[in-house]
C-alpha cells in the first residue's frame, strides 16, 4: 500500500483525561494526509487535551492512538522527541525564547531534535522563513516582531523537521482579524503542499468561510463533521 493512503493520524476508542477526569470518551477519528480540520468546543471541552495527548504531554490511559508513524500506547519517554520531529506543534501564545533571536530560537529546536551540520541548520532556517514571509527576520528579537510575525516565527519553527501533521492549539486568537487572516491563509499554503492539519478555533468566521470538516468536542464526545451534524452556532 502506498504510505500515502495511510491516515497521519487514527484514534480508536480512546479515552482523553485531563488531570485525572475523563473529558472524552470513545474518540474514534482519523486525519488522512492532506487534510485541514478544525477542532472546536467550548473553553474547558477537551481541545487542548486531545492535542496534549496527540503529542504526549499527556499519557494516553485508554484506547488507540497512531500519529505519524507512532503509537501511542507503546510510545516511551525516549520516544516522545522523535514523535515530535514527526509533528508540528503550534501554540497561541508562541512560546518564544524572548532573550534569542528568530535565528537564535530555530536552532535551539533543530539541535534539540537532531540537527548537527551547521550548514544544513542554516539553510533549513532560511527555507522555512521565506515559506513563512519572514526571510529578513533571523536578526531580529521576538519583541521586535508583531504578534503576526511571532506567531509566523512559531510556525516556521514547526516547519523546520517537515511534520506530516501540524497540531495547532488557538493559532489565531490573540491576533487581530486582518493579521488572523493571513496567519489562516499561510496554514492553507502549508495544507496545499501536502501536511494534514488540526486546527482548534473559536473563530466562527472561518468555519463559516471555509468548508473544511469539523470535530466538535462537547459533553465528552467528539462529534465529526462527516457522520454528525455539527452546528457552529455561539457555543465555543
Amino acid at each position: 500500500m502506498d504510505f500515502n493512503t495511510e491516515p497521519v493520524l487514527e484514534i480508536k476508542q480512546a479515552t482523553i483525561f485531563q488531570g485525572l477526569d475523563p473529558i472524552l470518551s470513545d474518540v474514534d477519528f482519523s486525519v488522512e494526509q492532506h487534510e485541514f480540520v478544525f477542532l472546536i468546543g467550548r473553553t474547558g471541552s477537551g481541545k487542548s487535551s486531545l492535542l496534549k495527548t496527540l503529542y504526549a504531554d499527556l499519557p494516553l490511559q485508554s484506547g488507540n492512538i497512531e500519529i505519524s508513524g507512532f503509537d501511542l500506547t507503546k510510545i516511551t519517554t525516549k520516544e516522545v522527541p522523535f514523535l515530535r520531529r514527526k509533528i508540528g506543534i503550534i501554540f497561541q501564545d508562541f512560546q518564544l525564547f524572548p532573550d534569542r533571536t528568530v535565528a537564535e530560537n530555530l536552532s535551539f529546536v533543530m539541535k534539540a531534535t537532531g540537527w548537527k551540520d551547521k550548514a544544513k541548520i542554516k539553510a533549513r532556517m532560511a527555507e522555512v522563513l521565506v515559506l513563512v514571509g519572514l526571510n529578513n527576520a533571523a536578526s531580529k528579537m521576538p519583541h521586535q516582531l508583531s504578534g503576526g510575525e511571532q506567531q509566523r516565527v512559531v510556525i516556521a519553527r514547526a516547519l523546520l523537521n517537515e511534520p506530516s501533521i501540524l497540531l495547532a492549539d488557538e493559532p489565531t486568537g490573540n491576533l487581530d482579524p486582518d493579521v488572523a487572516d493571513g496567519i489562516f491563509k499561510l496554514f492553507q499554503e502549508i495544507n496545499k503542499k501536502g501536511t494534514a492539519i488540526l486546527m482548534a478555533t473559536h473563530n466562527h468566521d472561518l468555519l463559516k468561510k471555509y468548508p473544511y470538516r469539523v470535530l466538535k468536542c462537547e459533553n465528552g464526545k467528539l462529534l465529526d463533521s462527516k457522520v454528525h451534524d455539527v452546528s457552529f452556532g455561539s457555543s465555543f
